[in-house]
């Protein structure tokens, strides 16, 4: 293998799933890379573009915590690097967004190592167009508001509700009927639309559309599972149908 100088990692954006939605660069990296360490929900078939001659780790956590934890990721990167391999730390999404993308970049240039950004597409983003759902709208929405449904007991509840416009929720689907209620106790209608994108771009993606009341209910009869996206707003009626939607 042909080392490099500087120790260097790429941290890159994977995209929402599909290994059609890589970018350009992050395919060419994947090809050029000598270790590879990926999260969890990386489909195998974006491995696919990994040289057969690269180690491909998997780092990422299950839900509940379980699996590597941030400080052996951030460990076997500097390591690597610092072996003068080309590594590619491959990130579902964009890295830096709800991906801890920035706890890698201060790890590694404490480190001494350099980082190489490369952007993905984030699911808050493709998983509303691959569903059909606009996330602006003229004279229905100006306004994309994206949030960690994670911990809900942590958001400013009324200021969410207050901006109006579209609201996104990433990590949300164990907090879907908590996040609801609290959306509904500030005043929203609890006849807004709001929809789950489930595996937005996977090959089995799937999408249900509710009142926000019935939101929780629906995707628990669905049995609507992680990797989801949420969506409240009016946003998510705006459109008819699109032919060959998933």
């Amino acid at each position: 293998m042909i080392g490099i100088t500087t120790p260097l990692v790429h941290l890159v954006g994977a995209g929402p799933g599909s290994p059609e939605l890589l970018t350009v660069k992050a395919s060419a990296l994947l090809q050029e890379a000598d270790a590879v360490l990926y999260d969890r929900l990386i489909l195998p078939e974006m491995l696919e573009h990994v040289s057969p001659h690269a180690v491909a780790i998997c780092v990422g956590r299950a839900p509940g915590g379980r699996g590597m934890a941030q400080e052996e990721v951030n460990d076997h990167l500097i390591r690597l690097a610092r072996q003068g391999l080309r590594v590619v730390r491959l990130k579902g999404g964009d890295p830096m967004v709800f991906g801890r993308g920035g706890e890698e970049v201060q790890a590694l240039v404490k480190a001494g190592v350099a980082v190489d950004l490369v952007p993905g597409l984030s699911s808050a983003w493709a998983a509303l167009t691959l569903g059909g759902i606009p996330a602006t709208h003229r004279g229905v929405s100006a306004v994309v508001t994206v949030v960690s449904g994670h911990e809900p007991e942590r958001l400013p509840w009324p200021h969410l509700v207050g901006l109006g416009g579209t609201l996104v929720f990433l990590m949300a689907m164990a907090q879907l009927g908590a996040i609801a209620e609290r959306l509904m106790a500030q005043g929203m209608s609890a006849d807004t639309p709001a929809a789950v994108i489930e595996k937005a771009s996977w090959p089995d993606q799937r999408m249900i559309v509710a009142p926000l009341r019935e939101l929780a209910h629906a995707a628990e009869q669905q049995r609507m599972t992680p990797p989801a996206v949420v969506v409240v707003g009016h946003v998510v009626t705006v459109l008819p149908p699109i032919v060959g939607a998933p």
